[in-house]
């Protein structure tokens, strides 16, 4: 079972840490991450953000460094016990659950880690379930199958899923990515309602758009080619002056009623 973390402790950590394939992807990254924090991976595509998440998740071995998370060293433990500590959203989840599959079961479901859930749920998994449901807004949809959501109701219901098993860090992978104007912007909001909530694990938002970076979030990891650009406060981190970098563009960033913005100006070379 995943630890119990006081307020206080390190929930990720990093240590000069690498990893090559064919060539080089993450260089050298340090990253700590605090108990109580919510923080944005943020960096253009090819930066790292996805492979960063990857080795976070043991999902890829990284060729040099340190990783702890949730006060366990990989490599000296089962990572698929420290897993049960992880809630993830991306894209790729949603595609998985089968059309079929009912609201319901792919909330419960979440409990054990399991997509298309076959075995019979038991009462107090189907009543967590229903509670969970209610708490992202989603009770309306307890009777309907996966196939009738829109994008945004399946988001939705996949961090109430994610929740199943109590985690102390909810990774949300691009959970924008797919979402019309509209529907981004109400998912937007509701993420930052539901982040108010006490119960609520430590968030990670890995994106490329500030405009997704709503209020709650109070950290941020700039990446660029596979190594940290700046990471810190959101409000000292997050300037016009590392996102040009990141970016490799001249980038106007700003902020208005907690709701950030950015305008490429120009192109510019490759900054070394």
């Amino acid at each position: 079972m995943p630890p119990t973390l006081k307020p206080s402790q390190t929930l990720i950590e990093v240590r000069d840490l690498a990893l090559q394939r064919e060539k080089p992807i993450l260089r050298g990254m340090n990253w700590k991450m605090e108990a109580g924090q919510h923080w944005v991976i943020l960096g253009p595509n090819g930066s790292g953000k996805t492979t960063l998440l990857s080795a976070l998740l043991a999902y890829r071995s990284p060729t040099r460094g340190e990783i702890r998370l949730l006060g366990q060293k990989y490599g000296a433990c089962d990572w698929r016990d420290l897993r049960k500590g992880i809630g993830i959203v991306s894209s790729s989840i949603r595609q998985m659950i089968r059309d079929e599959e009912p609201v319901l079961h792919a909330v419960a479901s979440g409990q054990d880690a399991i997509l298309n859930y076959w075995g019979s749920l038991n009462p107090a998994m189907l009543r967590r379930a229903e509670k969970l449901l209610s708490q992202v807004e989603c009770k309306r949809l307890r009777d309907q199958t996966w196939g009738t959501l829109s994008q945004g109701e399946q988001q939705r219901v996949l961090i109430g899923r994610a929740m199943m098993a109590s985690p102390k860090i909810l990774f949300l992978d691009e959970p924008c990515a797919g979402l019309d104007l509209v529907a981004r912007e109400t998912f937007l909001k509701f993420l930052q309602k539901i982040g108010k909530k006490r119960d609520m694990p430590s968030l990670v938002l890995v994106t490329h758009h500030v405009e997704e970076i709503v209020p709650i979030f109070s950290h941020v990891l700039i990446l660029k080619k596979g190594r940290v650009l700046a990471s810190g406060l959101i409000d000292k981190t997050l300037t016009s002056k590392n996102l040009s970098e990141a970016f490799e563009a001249k980038i106007r960033l700003h902020k208005r009623q907690g709701q950030w913005s950015a305008q490429v100006a120009s192109r510019v070379k490759a900054i070394l």
